[in-house]
Formats: C-alpha cells, structure tokens, sequence
C-alpha cells in the first residue's frame, strides 16, 4: 500500500509541474533548466553524502562503459526537460499533456522492436490507436505535434538507456546531472557576468529550489517500484497527463482546438486498451508462474 502512495505522489508533483515552471515564465528555459542541473546535482552529491553511497559513485566514474551509457541518458534526459520548460513559457501544456500520454506506448514501441519484448493483442492494439491520434494531428494541425513527441520520444529512449545499463535512482540523478553541469554552470555564470541574470528573490528561491523538485518525485517512483507492481505503476503513470491536461484547460486556459479533443480520445482509448493489456500479461505471468510450480511438485508414491 506505501508503494502505491509513493508512486502517486511521485506522479502528482510530476503533473504539477506546469504550475511551478509557469511561475518562472520570462525567465530563458536555457537558464532554468542550468539552475535545474545544478541544483538537482548539488542536491544528489548531499544525499549520496548522508547516505555513505559516495565510494559507489566514485566506482561508477571509473566505469568506462556506465560513464558511456550514463552520458546518452544525460543528453536524454536534458532534452527531455528543456522542451517541456520551453513548452510551458509557451504556454502548450496541452501538447507536453499528449506527450506524456503518449510515453507509455513509445516505451512499448521500443520494448518490442529493440528489446523483443512480447506485446499481447491489447498492446498492439494500443499503439495502432495512438499512431492513429498522431496521424489525425498531423493531418489537423498540417504539421508534425512536435513538442508532444519530443517528450514522448526522449523519455521513451531515456527508459531504454536506463534498462540496458541499470543504475540506482540517486547514483543516476548525479551522474547524469555531472554529465551537463560545466555547460549548466558556464550558462548561469553568463548570465552573471552579463548582469541580465537579475530576478527577484521569489523567483531565485525557485530557480535554487529546482533541484529539490526534480529529486523528490523521482526517489519517490524509485521507491514506490520496489514495493508495487509494473501494472499498479503502469495505470497511476497516467495521472500525470491527466493532471496537465485539466491544468491546461481549467487553470491555465489554453485554447483547445476542437479537433484535439479527438485526438485525446483516441489517446485515453489507447490507454485504456494499454492498461488492459498490462493486466492481461500480469495475469498470464502469474498462470504461468503457478502452472509452473504445480508441474515442479513432487508426485506422491502409489501407496
């Protein structure tokens, strides 16, 4: 039950984060995202600190080939975070909300064709729906949506790099946070130097705070992993699109073309049959598993 809260959480904050980057607008995503670098750094290099797991990452720096898989992750990861700082001062939440709809099924898209991962007929039905509401946007908005497949694609490839060369949430965050923090660090001292980095104090307090926000939620899914799981993970994972999206609409006001109402429906379709599909393969492990022990049972002597 810790776990699912744990994930829930994690999920929450992550769908609130247009609030707290909206509070920043007129600020260079560029510069928000360096202080977001090093703040999340500093904040990682504390607790690895407290947590004596400093010897561990001081091993991972002299492992050529995490160093190699750790700095795609960065570039990954990076790119990832500017587009939706980007895309909230541009007011295009409801585009980062698709994205992240959208994510879960790129993963399944990449699982199976890089992975060989099996895909039930569910899953497959799944993606056909989603790649439909892609083209439909395509062709609607006579251009290519993007913003929401830039998040989609690069949080897709960032879980692919994660799976092949598995790392522990916090050692991860430091590593691939010191992959960028001399550029991070030479944007911010710019702006410095420059004195166009002048803000007032309430916004210095979220640019230094940045760190913490994006460490939190992402100890707190690490967390919530080892305790629950993939299908309870795969149905929350949705609340934070879910929350972006009323956020755009209700709080925030964007402006919804009605065609992009279809699109989501075809999108929370996709969902749907994606979820199913996650059971589906849950529930045939768990057969499997048992049929499994049943066959390995010693058989009793005649009497």
């Amino acid at each position: 039950m810790r776990g699912m809260w744990y994930a829930l959480a994690a999920y929450v904050i992550w769908g609130c984060f247009p609030l707290y980057f909206r509070l920043l607008v007129g600020i260079d995503a560029m510069e928000i995202l360096s202080y977001r670098v090093v703040f999340a750094f500093l904040l990682a290099f504390v607790l690895l600190v407290m947590m004596k797991q400093l010897g561990g990452f001081g091993r991972l720096l002299r492992n050529r080939r995490v160093l190699l898989w750790s700095f795609l992750a960065s570039i990954l990861i990076s790119t990832n975070w500017y587009v939706f700082i980007w895309a909230v001062a541009e007011h295009r939440v409801l585009e980062t909300s698709l994205g992240y709809f959208i994510t879960p099924l790129v993963s399944l898209l990449i699982g199976r064709l890089v992975l060989k991962e099996q895909i039930n007929s569910w899953q497959w039905s799944a993606g056909g729906v989603a790649a439909l509401a892609i083209l439909f946007e395509l062709i609607a908005m006579g251009g290519i949506p993007w913003v929401s497949l830039a998040l989609a694609l690069s949080f897709g490839c960032y879980g692919l790099v994660r799976k092949l060369q598995p790392v522990e949430s916090l050692l991860g965050l430091g590593l691939e946070t010191l992959w960028v923090l001399p550029i991070a660090t030479l944007v911010i001292g710019n702006g410095i130097i420059d004195g166009g980095d002048s803000h007032s104090l309430w916004q210095y307090t979220l640019l230094f705070s940045s760190g913490v926000v994006t460490a939190v939620p992402l100890l707190l899914f690490a967390s919530s992993l080892r305790r629950i799981n993939l299908v309870v993970a795969g149905f929350i994972m949705y609340v934070n699109p879910m929350i972006q999206f009323v956020i755009a609409i209700w709080v925030l006001n964007e402006a919804v073309p009605m065609q992009r109402y279809l699109t989501f429906g075809l999108v929370w379709v996709a969902m749907v049959l994606f979820v199913i599909g996650l059971v589906t393969k849950a529930r045939q492990l768990k057969r499997h598993k048992k049929n499994s022990l049943a066959e390995s049972l010693p058989i009793a002597p005649p009497l």
